[in-house]
């Protein structure tokens, strides 16, 4: 009984000596520290139910050190206090002026109706709430890894001891961002998504931010709220194994994901994705804004979405060729010209969707151009992989044009290092524009004077080796690359996120506003979380739709079955998202949205994308 009375009173203990301020958003977020941080009485409890262990020198001098700084004088202890609070102001002045920084370790969440900072690594919040960058490590962090480092933070440090402090350990799970809806309809539909599929985080964010856009059309035919709940029902999902031999003999098993979202417009389009996180949540997501980017654009078709759990990276080619023909050899019977028309998506290019063809064409026994890629002696264009990066630039252009103003001389911030970052920064220099930022997984890399196109055939050399973007830093004195941290920090004018979905959360934004972004063009889908996104509409930064800026793939899918020159292959390509972009804008003025409103857009989109498919799914009954 006593050890749970301490247990709580250890607790609330903690809770009520540290007070947490988060300002407003759009604001800059700062933490304040309250009279409790330095209390040396709880920085000394020792943390209950832990594995012990025998303390090693360097803790034993410091235990030493404990002991006779416990046995000063009263008035010894008065002037170290004085001291301490001292260092304290000097300490929280620094931690605020690097907040920037700091903040990548942690996300702003609400527990209990407190909002706090919780750490991004072990999903908990602290007693202090902040990584210490000036602690006893000292310049010994320097040195570490930056899981060592976040490891060694007060912040995980304290998140460890609240929970093991606890008779139940404190689980933190970020819980879904529910939006608050105008109308009980729309929001009845967002929770029918949430009761059905609670765990597929994905898929209800990109339900919900669609279902947001589209209040004003629900609220005015209530017809479309049944039209909206079938939409949000995928046609056909398709989960399978795909068992495969490794090189040394050994047997593996992935699943694999194949969701056919609609084909009220037509045969389904939309890519594979192979990545070790992807599961039936993102394919669904990615199935959906596929469904809604096709309808959005000239040439209505279906929208799909699939891949598997399968990792490409640093396995052999006979090893990749091995698995491509195992998950044919499962979903090859739902493809066709007149079925599904799989494309690349990440983690998929030349080489997988070679193999996975090959295959396809072997079972079917025909070659009737069912699959979209890169090379030109399949069926279709050779600037296949061009055309998303390039429609991103041309619809950023576009809306550029509508504000009096042009690409040329603008900063723009790029993440992402694949096939469509690459032709973005490409297709920057050739309007003028000073691409300045790539990234990958493990940190981004800045140029200050730019990119130019022998910088940019130097990346892609990086990256075909499998080598780390830190090998240009090392070529270009001008470049640096920082470690786990992502490129919005940098002053820019437009930026262009064409890493992955969820890649800007609310911290990012944040940055982005303050380094002067006013445009933000999606290259990925959903690149913004919803808090991020409340940010940026506080901001007035104008957002460009994936499904609108992104669709610059699915016209390259027509436009590739003749064979153009590249002159006329931009030119039908500028043509397509210019209808795209005016559609947009139509359909946003059609229900109220000004066009100088930065959400004009977004919801513009969703609307052009939502009647289209709607008008043929009540012409073709209930099916």
């Amino acid at each position: 009984m006593n050890s749970t009375m301490d247990d709580i009173s250890l607790i609330q203990h903690a809770q009520r000596h540290h007070h947490l301020v988060v300002r407003e958003l759009g604001e800059e977020i700062d933490l304040e520290i309250g009279p409790g941080d330095d209390d040396p009485a709880f920085s000394s409890t020792p943390l209950i139910s832990g594995p012990t262990r025998e303390p090693s020198a360097e803790e034993h001098d410091e235990s030493k050190q404990m002991a006779m700084v416990s046995q000063l004088s009263s008035e010894d202890q008065d002037l170290s206090k004085s001291h301490s609070g001292k260092r304290k102001k000097k300490v929280v002045k620094r931690w605020r002026e690097e907040w920037a920084d700091t903040y990548k370790w942690a996300y702003v969440d609400v527990k209990e109706g407190t909002a706090r900072i919780f750490c991004s690594v072990c999903r908990e919040y602290g007693r202090k709430h902040r990584r210490n960058p000036y602690g006893n490590e000292g310049s010994r962090n320097m040195q570490m890894s930056a899981l060592e480092e976040h490891n060694n933070s007060l912040l995980h440090k304290e998140a460890l001891r609240l929970q093991m402090a606890s008779k139940d350990k404190i689980i933190v799970d970020k819980p879904i961002y529910v939006k608050a809806l105008m109308s009980k309809t729309a929001g009845t539909i967002v929770e029918a998504a949430v009761k059905r599929d609670p765990h597929e985080f994905e898929f209800i964010q990109c339900a919900q931010e669609v279902v947001h856009a589209l209040e004003r059309v629900i609220a005015k035919n209530s017809h479309y709220v049944n039209m909206m709940e079938r939409l949000l029902e995928p046609e056909r999902m398709i989960v399978f194994r795909v068992p495969w031999v490794d090189d040394r003999g050994e047997t593996h098993v992935n699943r694999g994901f194949r969701v056919q979202f609609n084909q009220t417009l037509g045969p389904c389009r939309g890519g594979l994705r192979f990545h070790p996180l992807m599961n039936l949540s993102i394919a669904k997501f990615l199935g959906f804004q596929q469904t809604l980017k096709c309808a959005l654009s000239p040439y209505k078709l279906g929208g799909a979405a699939g891949g598997s759990d399968f990792d490409p990276k640093g396995k052999s080619d006979c090893e990749v060729m091995r698995f491509c023909q195992s998950f044919i050899n499962e979903l090859y019977r739902y493809l066709g010209p007149d079925k599904d028309l799989p494309s690349e998506e990440m983690g998929v290019g030349a080489r997988e969707m070679g193999y996975m063809f090959g295959q396809y064409r072997r079972l079917a026994s025909h070659v009737q151009g069912s699959f979209t890629g890169p090379r030109i002696i399949w069926s279709g264009t050779s600037l296949r992989t061009e055309a998303t990066g390039y429609g991103l630039v041309f619809f950023a252009q576009l809306v550029l044009a509508d504000m009096n103003k042009e690409l040329k001389g603008l900063r723009c911030g790029v993440s992402g290092c694949g096939k469509i970052a690459m032709h973005v920064l490409e297709k920057l220099l050739a309007f003028g524009a000073i691409p300045i930022t790539v990234s990958d997984a493990k940190g981004y890399l800045v140029d200050e004077d730019g990119f130019d196109y022998m910088k940019i055939q130097f990346l892609r050399d990086i990256k075909a080796q499998n080598r780390s973007l830190r090998e240009y830093s090392k070529t270009y004195a001008r470049s640096k690359y920082y470690d786990e941290v992502k490129p919005w920090t940098e002053r820019c004018d437009v930026a262009f996120p064409c890493a992955s979905q969820n890649e800007i959360d609310q911290s990012d934004a944040i940055n982005l506003v303050n380094s002067g972004c006013r445009i933000l063009v999606e290259g990925s889908n959903m690149p913004c979380t919803p808090e991020a996104v409340d940010v940026l509409r506080k901001a007035n930064v104008l957002i460009a739709p994936a499904i609108a800026a992104g669709a610059g793939g699915v016209a390259a899918g027509e436009l590739e079955l003749i064979n153009w020159s590249p002159e006329e292959f931009e030119s039908k390509l500028q043509e397509a998202m210019k209808q795209t972009y005016q559609r947009a804008l139509k359909a946003a003025a059609d229900f109220g949205y000004q066009k100088e409103s930065p959400e004009a857009l977004v919801h513009g989109a969703a609307i052009s994308a939502f009647l289209s498919i709607a008008s043929g799914m009540s012409d073709q009954g209930c099916v």
